[in-house]
């Protein structure tokens, strides 16, 4: 299957899981699966939240994020891949000058789970 995102309306989410600005993305949804294209403006952040039944992987396309997890705090570039795992927290930042864009897969593990 190909997800095509210049086919995908953006959608704009103001101050998402409690951070900062907004969150400009495009995703695709099957229930199980979401696959994300997310735009943090400088300034602007994803909000500290724990990922509860499901994890999530993000990948840095361009700019620079700053990534609590856990209590720990570092630095993601672009081609840097930061893993939240399930019943983990994170957050994200764009501490930059220019705007972070990323990609991102959360899979919902519970669902996944429930179906065997």
């Amino acid at each position: 299957m190909k997800i095509d995102f210049n086919r995908i309306a953006e959608g704009i989410i103001p101050n998402f899981k409690g951070g900062k600005g907004m969150y400009i993305m495009k995703h695709y949804s099957d229930g199980q699966v979401k696959v994300m294209m997310g735009k943090l403006r400088p300034g602007h952040s994803i909000g500290l939240h724990r990922h509860e039944g499901n994890s999530e992987v993000v990948y840095v396309l361009s700019g620079v994020a700053t990534c609590l997890y856990e209590g720990e705090e570092f630095t993601l570039l672009p081609g840097d891949v930061h893993y939240c795992a399930m019943g983990k927290e994170h957050s994200l930042i764009n501490n930059g000058t220019e705007d972070l864009t990323f990609f991102a897969v959360v899979p919902e593990h519970c669902l996944a789970m429930e179906e065997k």
